[in-house]
């Protein structure tokens, strides 16, 4: 009796298993899911399947911050190619002193396909400073203008770390920092239709909102351990004290894919701090065209390979007698102050 019932319990014991291992845990289905769940696309080919009804703007806050604030990628997804260029005019005025002028110029060459796409980016300034980055078949390359010549060779970055992308976000977003600067304050109001670029666009006028809720709920901004500098200290002023006071303008958003055609934008902020009081006034003119037509995008004739290091660690290393080996180790050679090897002074 006793070894029926033995083997009626491990009978009974390999039912309640296979019960168990019939179950399906939720968590354990979730993960599979998640595993073997196609992959998802980039953020801007889903941002830009997303429906943006240009005749809605005005009527929404959050919209106009979506459309005033769309990316170079995801424009590019929209439109397709195109050429895209902004012109920046900044003027600081603070009373007893001279007024600062400077004129921005940011140019985007958009190939087709926003998020592997070729492009051409290019910042540049009325004081010969800026920046330029291509990607070519995947392949990037960049360099700094430094100098009234622009002599300055391309360097190829194989390992780009993202760079591209955000110098590419950087030059088509002069309407989304235009929109930072005056705290999301552009109000937009309809007022009819035009034809931009043969295209059929809605026209907004652009004037000044009234203030929005603070977000108390941001953390707090880091410091440096010792302090910033005097000049990072005035910007942080600036910026933190800065309120619009006048602002005007119109803007132009494609009537099939919501992307911003053309905008024309006029305003004036005012900081007042225990330095005085400062005002800055900015004029933003942004175009697209040659809309559908895929510029020509090539990888520069000549340009300097990639790097391991940058020369001025090498030279540093010289400088204090350090040289790399052929077997590369590290060697000992006399040290050269004030020689040829020496990195020249960025004041020189």
């Amino acid at each position: 009796m006793w070894v029926v019932n033995r083997r009626s319990s491990a009978f009974l014991l390999g039912l309640l298993l296979l019960a168990l291992g019939a179950c399906k845990d939720p968590v354990d289905q979730a993960a599979k899911k998640r595993i073997f769940s196609p992959e998802d696309p980039p953020q801007a080919i889903a941002s830009a399947s997303q429906k943006l009804p240009p005749a809605e703007v005005a009527d929404s806050p959050e919209l106009t911050r979506r459309v005033m604030g769309m990316g170079a990628a995801e424009a590019t997804e929209r439109l397709g190619p195109h050429t895209y260029r902004a012109t920046v005019e900044w003027e600081w005025s603070s009373p007893g002193l001279d007024n600062v002028r400077l004129k921005e110029t940011r140019e985007l060459l958009a190939g087709r396909g926003g998020v592997s796409g070729d492009f051409h980016a290019k910042l540049s300034n009325s004081r010969e400073q800026g920046f330029e980055v291509l990607r070519v078949q995947n392949r990037v390359f960049a360099r700094a203008t430094y100098g009234k010549d622009g002599s300055g060779k391309f360097r190829e970055r194989k390992r780009d770390r993202g760079m591209a992308e955000r110098l590419r976000e950087e030059a088509y977003g002069a309407v989304k920092d235009f929109d930072g600067l005056f705290r999301g304050r552009l109000k937009l109001t309809a007022d009819g239709t035009e034809t931009v670029q043969d295209r059929t666009a809605w026209k907004y006028t652009v004037t000044l909102a009234d203030e929005l809720p603070s977000n108390d709920a941001l953390p707090p901004r880091l410091a440096p351990k010792k302090g910033a500098d005097e000049t990072t200290l005035r910007r942080l002023a600036f910026f933190d004290a800065r309120q619009p006071r006048t602002l005007q303008g119109t803007v132009f958003v494609d009537q099939d894919t919501s992307v911003v055609l053309r905008t024309k934008l006029d305003g004036r902020l005012v900081a007042s701090t225990d330095g005085g009081t400062a005002e800055l006034h900015l004029v933003l003119d942004a175009t697209l065209s040659n809309i559908g037509q895929a510029p020509a995008i090539a990888a520069p004739a000549e340009f300097l390979p990639d790097e391991d290091k940058p020369q001025g660690i090498a030279a540093a290393m010289r400088r204090f007698g350090f040289e790399r080996l052929p077997d590369g180790g590290l060697g000992t050679v006399a040290p050269t102050f004030g020689g040829a090897d020496e990195p020249a002074d960025d004041a020189d």
